[in-house]
């Protein structure tokens, strides 16, 4: 039984991170070619308030998402495993709810502080494009909570599919047809990036309610609130805090630098990302299935999964990142040939992003398995010595600090966070461990 039970996992991962390798890829080529384009047609200073813009939304959704895209996965992966209909549609039609409410909230509240601030110190070109930004954030948190909720589900195809393919492709096809009659600026490509996300949002969530069986469709929704909230609460001051680390370096260098700076450490940071498109792929279905193990206190399929999954990640992300670091100048240029600049913040990124892949799926093994507050305590304490780094590194050295501050404070939680999960859980998940239980 329990060998049937491990073949059946791993029948699972491979199949979901196959479909979902094939929207990483897809997904990758069209959001860097997409930067590539705004790059070209909005020039540095430009792009640089559309990258400033989006990244203050980006942080805001966060928080108006209150926890709920991780709780779903994780209460949800539950209800399915127990077939608890009613709690199940309860909690999709409550998340769903109070995250639109919340995104309103926030929308308004950074529309006032804006204005406020502009009426006060003057952000000149920054006012517009910022509150443009600002009106994305409930679109964008509802698209995070769609997407967990339909990953629940174990449907890869329709959850990172829509959400990640198609609004990169909208907004040039937008910006292409925009551009036949009037220029483009920074405050249009938001407003364009915000109209993409919602067609798509729409889009994905008739299709998802169409397809779910009619056990669900017709149960009285039933709600845990009490349980939920207990669960997201920290879970929400987690995503916060996350959002601290990877959006500090981009906020903080609108605070002490130019735009044409955000503009060019937008590009590495982008391209950065490279390395991590694996690790987004085998996590996209892992997740799922690390709740339902650990909700059925199976321990050694569990192992067997976080040592496949290190194995499958690390050495195509190691790979990645050497080309990119021999092949620096050339795919930076892509962007225009004023983007080279940012070869050093790129390379000191990669190095960060290694560490983030090669210690494996620790965030998910703790906020899957009920050690969420543990990992709120390091998110938070590794969030504020980012935030520390960047007020030193920004000033003086520019986009290298901010670099530095944001590679460091990754290796720092990713290795910490592996400790925890050797202790409390006792799985070793990192590359590391694979490669030693091989020997």
């Amino acid at each position: 039984m329990e060998q049937a039970t491990q073949a059946t996992v791993l029948t699972q991962l491979v199949r979901g991170a196959r479909t979902a390798l094939v929207i990483q890829i897809v997904s990758a080529g069209a959001v860097y070619s997409s930067q590539i384009l705004l790059a070209r047609w909005l020039g540095t200073t430009a792009y640089g308030l559309y990258g400033y813009a989006i990244a203050l939304g980006l942080f805001w959704a966060f928080i108006a998402g209150g926890g709920m895209p991780t709780a779903v996965l994780r209460f949800i992966s539950a209800y399915r495993a127990q077939e608890d209909w009613s709690h199940l549609k309860g909690m999709i039609r409550g998340s769903w709810w109070q995250t639109l409410f919340m995104g309103i909230v926030c929308a308004l509240g950074g529309t006032a502080i804006v204005l406020w601030l502009n009426a006060t110190r003057d952000l000149g070109a920054y006012t517009i494009p910022l509150i443009v930004g600002i009106w994305t954030i409930p679109g964008v948190a509802l698209g995070r909570l769609q997407k967990e909720i339909i990953r629940a589900f174990q449907n890869i195809g329709l959850s990172y599919g829509p959400a990640m393919i198609g609004p990169p492709l909208l907004l040039i096809a937008l910006a292409i047809l925009w551009q036949r009659w009037w220029p483009l600026t920074s405050t249009v490509a938001i407003f364009l990036a915000l109209c993409a996300d919602m067609l798509i949002l729409v889009g994905q969530w008739f299709i998802f309610q169409h397809g779910l069986k009619p056990a669900i469709r017709h149960a009285r929704p039933a709600y845990e609130l009490t349980r939920w909230w207990k669960t997201a609460l920290p879970l929400m001051l987690f995503g916060g805090s996350f959002m601290v680390l990877n959006q500090t370096d981009t906020l903080m260098l609108g605070m002490f630098l130019s735009a044409k700076e955000v503009g060019l450490y937008g590009a590495a940071l982008k391209t950065a990302a490279w390395v991590l498109f694996i690790l987004g792929a085998v996590n996209a279905i892992s997740a799922p299935l690390i709740a339902s193990l650990y909700a059925q206190n199976n321990y050694q399929a569990l192992q067997r999964l976080v040592a496949t999954v290190a194995r499958w990640m690390f050495l195509p992300a190691l790979a990645i990142a050497v080309g990119l670091i021999v092949f620096a100048e050339p795919v930076l240029r892509l962007f225009g040939p004023e983007f080279v600049a940012a070869r050093g913040a790129l390379i000191i990124l990669i190095a960060g992003e290694l560490v983030n892949v090669g210690v494996g799926s620790v965030g998910y093994l703790m906020n899957m398995t009920g050690h969420q507050n543990q990992a709120l305590v390091v998110i938070s304490i590794s969030a504020l010595v980012n935030v520390v780094l960047n007020l030193v590194g920004i000033p003086l050295f520019g986009i290298m600090g901010a670099a530095m501050a944001t590679a460091f404070s990754m290796a720092m939680w990713n290795i910490w966070l592996y400790c925890l999960v050797v202790k409390h859980l006792g799985l070793r998940p990192s590359i590391l461990d694979a490669l030693a239980a091989q020997l």
